[in-house]
């Protein structure tokens, strides 16, 4: 893992690559934004902008989406994916805001994550953008850049949170976030555009020719990229 002073250089190298990153999600209030986010998962922030101006339309707000009916709402937010269990979440998420917040977002994770449908990285995404309280969610493309660049050496989501929290003071984790995810959408996908990035110079899958250094996770980043892994030595 990079020391503080490398991860800052590299996260300034992106940052100046992506001035003002920010969630490509279209929201009004926190509750947009919940609902919004909950029906990204498996789908893109731009299909999910096209279908939440009919469903806010129907469903202004969590007292009117807690009245809703399944069947109601299934077809609005069909070309999402996974549609029924993410209708079942987004009625129960509305209800629970109902029955437990008077049918506003609470500014909490211990609170946000008992509703249905929230977990870690949807909570940071509501209280980092429009809730005021810092937060790094992590996504696929947090997890697949960060391991690349040799930030972390790890997939599980808490713990790349965690790494990558220490690395930053709390006003710059949500940018960090935006950062990593526009980065991860636009150049290093998972065949990434190296030449262009301006942080390949601190990245340790640039340095070591295209191959992530961490076991377990080279074979398939490297297959990804289009490039060979090196062989594993049998001890």
């Amino acid at each position: 893992m990079k020391t503080r002073e490398v991860a800052r250089r590299i996260f300034d190298a992106l940052e100046r690559h992506y001035p003002g990153a920010d969630t490509e999600l279209i929201y009004r209030t926190p509750f947009e934004l919940l609902v919004a986010t909950i029906l990204s998962a498996q789908s893109t922030d731009a299909r999910v902008n096209i279908v939440t101006p009919a469903l806010f339309k129907k469903y202004p707000d969590a007292r009117a989406l807690a009245r809703a009916g399944t069947d109601d709402v299934e077809p609005i937010i069909l070309s999402t994916g996974f549609f029924r269990q993410k209708a079942k979440s987004i009625v129960g998420m509305a209800q629970a805001l109902v029955d437990h917040h008077g049918g506003d977002v609470p500014a909490d994770m211990d609170a946000l994550v008992k509703l249905p449908g929230v977990g870690r990285k949807t909570a940071n995404v509501v209280l980092g953008h429009a809730l005021g309280v810092p937060g790094f969610p992590v996504d696929r493309h947090v997890l697949r850049v960060s391991n690349r660049l040799g930030l972390v050496h790890s997939e599980e989501p808490e713990t790349v949170e965690e790494r990558l929290c220490a690395y930053l003071p709390p006003p710059r984790w949500t940018r960090g976030s935006d950062t990593l995810i526009l980065h991860g959408r636009r150049l290093c996908r998972p065949k990434p555009l190296c030449e262009r990035c301006n942080a390949r110079k601190d990245c340790d899958f640039y340095r070591s020719g295209g191959v992530a250094v961490r076991a377990g996770f080279a074979s398939r980043t490297a297959k990804a990229a289009g490039v060979a892994a090196k062989p594993r030595k049998r001890r």
